[in-house]
């Protein structure tokens, strides 16, 4: 259950010195055909890591051979020496592979500021063309975790072809994308701009939902390689169908991992008059610290939601709101309704359901509570 599932993958995973604990931080995927489609989004965060600055430029044609990622550094902010560390890294996995350097995306995740030691990552790079090997996916999956305290894996089965991917990200998970790494593979034969119709439109309603705490990333990278090894062409609407399930589960499993959170939180806005409106609502409450500390301390504070959506430039009469709590409706007509003893808090699922009675459209917006534990790690975690 890894981007080896497809067919035409290999992939490796191996240490080279990055990480203080000594685990593995270097990950090799290689697409080796018969097809080379791609694409990639990256993420919306002015402030771009050295790795997002190559690869954008990397992924403008639609062909990618090879995805290199290191865990323990982010190469961010480090200057001309940092972007020619990227470049390098590139040079060294095509030399290994026999392609141009202009065929790989280059990944990185860890402490913006920190330089990567160029001649161990190049080591590494080393070690895993070395290593590459049908079934190394969880080995690569492994090997780009940071604060994750477990990998992330998935895939979707389709007729005859197959989707697999791995990501990475425990924290700073706010669109566009959150602070992940997402590498997808598929064996369907899938032309380049094809698959960048069908990843955008998976990711709108995947990661780009998922916001943990507010926080955007430098780095955050999700690339598809297609190698076409299966000899067969879905209907577009049933790729995209596959990859935005494969993208949710991911997602999902980022949610789950989110640093010290004891609830996951869905917040679903119905009856906006757009999906925009619907998304902006959403995301207000999933960015209100006092909302998620409530959920922490089993609080159904829906006043907090209410608050929330009075911030946002939404369509709604703000005497005229209900919100639900696990089901139990707290609130109607911006009044209070049903006992909020009712409510029970004590399960990791948390459903809000708010309804702005606007129009027909709706979202939903994934988050987690705010937790002890949470404050510790980013305090403790320098960057």
């Amino acid at each position: 259950m890894s981007v080896t599932t497809p067919a035409g993958f290999t992939a490796s995973g191996v240490a080279a010195g990055l990480k203080s604990s000594g685990g593995d931080d270097v990950a090799l995927v290689v697409n080796q055909g018969p097809t080379f489609d791609s694409a990639s989004v990256f993420t919306a965060n002015r402030c771009q890591a050295n790795p997002v600055l190559w690869s954008k430029e990397v992924v403008k044609d639609g062909v990618v051979r090879a995805v290199v990622l290191n865990s323990g550094g982010a190469n961010c902010y480090t200057g001309p020496e940092g972007f020619q560390t990227t470049h390098a890294v590139a040079e060294r996995v095509g030399e290994h592979l026999g392609i141009g350097a202009v065929d790989v995306v280059v990944c990185s995740t860890g402490l913006i500021g920190l330089t990567n030691p160029r001649d161990k990552v190049l080591a590494g790079v080393d070690a895993a063309a070395a290593a590459l090997a049908a079934d190394g996916g969880d080995a690569a999956a492994h090997a780009i975790m940071t604060t994750d305290s477990v990998s992330k894996q998935a895939v979707v089965e389709g007729a005859g072809w197959s989707i697999g991917g791995m990501a990475k990200g425990a924290g700073m998970l706010a669109p566009a994308l959150a602070t992940m790494l997402v590498v997808i593979t598929t064996d369907a034969v899938v032309p380049a701009a094809d698959l960048d119709q069908a990843l955008r439109a998976a990711t709108r309603v995947s990661f780009d939902r998922l916001d943990s705490d507010g926080c955007m990333s430098t780095n955050d990278t999700v690339t598809v390689m297609a190698s076409g090894a299966s000899g067969i062409t879905p209907a577009l609407p049933d790729f995209t169908e596959a990859l935005t399930q494969l993208c949710t589960d991911l997602a999902m499993q980022l949610l789950r991992d989110a640093e010290g959170s004891d609830h996951d939180i869905a917040i679903t806005t119905l009856n906006a008059a757009s999906e925009d409106d619907a998304v902006e609502v959403g995301r207000s409450v999933a960015r209100s610290n006092l909302f998620k500390a409530a959920v922490f301390g089993k609080d159904p504070n829906w006043g907090r939601v209410l608050a929330s959506i009075g911030t946002t430039s939404a369509a709604f009469d703000p005497a005229d709101l209900d919100v639900a709590i696990n089901g139990v409706w707290v609130c109607r007509r911006s009044t209070p309704d049903e006992d909020p003893t009712l409510v029970d808090l004590e399960a990791r699922e948390v459903s809000v359901t708010i309804d702005l009675k606007s129009g027909s459209e709706r979202a939903t917006v994934w988050t987690n509570d705010l937790t002890h534990a949470y404050v510790h790690e980013n305090s403790a975690y320098s960057s």
